[in-house]
């Protein structure tokens, strides 16, 4: 059975106060479950404290993006040694807002991916269609694309244990969720696309969240899906209470 994941994303949230006092408040309270893991990815400038308090906890740290070099000439970035060296474990790929607004590919999300992984970072792939895409019936083919190249390269294992973010653009931080049918039939496509490059015994491994608008109210019906495993989640993630709940509702 494949364990529950709740990312929580903060994105360009909060001042180093602010992310100390969540994250006391999540390692105190957190459930210790096996079936749940919880993920915080949180700006940069917080990684080495955040790490530092989750130590030994069962609370895992993440960033948001990193670069796919490991050193280099390339002014402002991150590299994924910089992050595994501060004891973080996971790193958010491709996500749409970095897409759109930061000109990330889907070669370049590849080329993390395989970075990720050289440096024992677990790999959390967003994949998601607009709106457009979706009201011209492109939502499978579209994210279909994107997980095929975004695991190009990876070995079985890896693929394994690589987390893939279904997240409809449109949903995100619009207050609009696509319904926990509309999420599921697409996390169990993905699931397919997996099977079809790898095998049935793989596939089958791999976490796959939905992420857009997920909130506490809905997080137990999305959940209750044969082929949702988590979910990354914005908005709800940034105040400890809510959060909490999220991770409280994996081990149901």
């Amino acid at each position: 059975m494949r364990k529950k994941v709740i990312a929580g994303n903060w994105k360009m949230n909060k001042v180093s106060s602010e992310a100390n006092e969540f994250i006391d408040e999540v390692v105190e309270k957190a459930p210790t479950s096996d079936d749940v893991e919880a993920i915080v990815c949180a700006p940069f400038p917080f990684l080495a404290s955040l790490a530092e308090k989750t130590k030994g906890t069962t609370v895992k740290i993440g960033a948001q993006n990193m670069h796919f070099e490991d050193s280099g000439a390339f002014t402002g970035e991150v590299s994924p040694g910089m992050l595994s060296d501060l004891g973080v474990t996971h790193v958010v790929i491709g996500h749409s807002e970095r897409r759109e607004h930061f000109a990330e590919t889907d070669e370049t999300v590849n080329k993390k991916t395989h970075a990720a992984f050289n440096h024992k970072l677990t790999p959390i792939v967003c994949v998601g269609e607009t709106l457009e895409q979706r009201e011209a019936n492109e939502t499978m083919n579209h994210v279909e694309s994107q997980v095929k190249k975004a695991v190009e390269g990876l070995s079985d294992e890896q693929v394994t244990e690589t987390i893939i973010a279904y997240e409809p653009i449109w949903a995100i931080g619009t207050g609009k969720t696509a319904s926990s049918e509309e999420a599921n039939e697409v996390c169990a496509h993905i699931r397919q696309v997996i099977k079809a490059i790898t095998s049935e015994e793989i596939a089958e491994q791999v976490v796959i969240q939905y992420g857009g608008s997920v909130k506490p109210a809905n997080i137990d019906e999305l959940l209750a899906k044969s082929d949702i495993d988590g979910a990354l989640v914005g908005g709800a993630s940034v105040e400890a209470e809510s959060y909490l709940q999220l991770v409280e509702a994996g081990t149901r």
